[in-house]
Parts: C-alpha cells; structure tokens; sequence
C-alpha cells in the first residue's frame, strides 16, 4: 500500500487530565502516516485521485484545537475516525499524538500516543 507522510503539524490545544491543561492549554504536534492506493494518481497527474494534505490537516487541526479531551488517546481515535469518514480511498492510517510539554514530574521532549487503524 501506498503512504502519504504528514510529520509534525503543530498545533495548540486543551486536552489533559489537570484543570490547568484544560484552562492554558499547551502545544501538539502531530505526526500521521496515511495509505492509500496511490498508482493512478501518480499515472495521471490528478490531485484528484489523491489525498488531499490540506484538507487532512484542516480536519487534524479542528479536533486538535477543538473540545477538550482528557486523553490524546482520544483525540487520537478522533482523528482516525474523522479521517477515515471525510476521505473514502483512505485504507489505513497510523496517527501519533505528541504531548510536548506534559506536566508530570521527570524531563520529557514529550509523550505521545500511536494509534494504527484500517478500515474494516
């Protein structure tokens, strides 16, 4: 299967488990891996045999920054969920939610989450 790559999309957002990620909030990068059968795009020359990136990300950025969510695990699910429902040639997709400054104790670059999904 094909893959398209959308690496480190960033974003600001409200999701956590404290009161104080729900009220100032933090950034998100994200990372997606999508696939795709992509031959007759590439044969053709037409986007519109394609995956759209900015509409991929314009639906990331909208759950993202959207409600918040007590766990990335969620907003991860969220994203694969809206993605799969706005993009019919989308055959899998592996989403990474990167937390990067997460208020716990320890020195982290960040914590992320990796979900993989593929259409039953």
């Amino acid at each position: 299967m094909d893959k398209i790559y959308l690496n480190s999309m960033k974003f600001y957002g409200y999701h956590g488990v404290f009161p104080e990620e729900n009220k100032l909030g933090q950034h998100f990068t994200v990372d997606l891996q999508l696939e795709a059968e992509l031959k007759e795009a590439a044969s053709t020359d037409d986007v519109s045999k394609s995956i759209d990136y900015g509409a991929v990300h314009e639906v990331t950025k909208e759950i993202v920054e959207g409600p918040a969510r007590n766990l990335v695990e969620t907003v991860a699910e969220e994203i694969a969920g809206k993605l799969f429902a706005e993009f019919a040639m989308l055959e899998a997709c592996q989403v990474r939610v990167n937390k990067l400054h997460p208020p716990i104790p320890g020195h982290y670059d960040s914590v992320s989450i990796e979900i993989y999904r593929s259409r039953d």
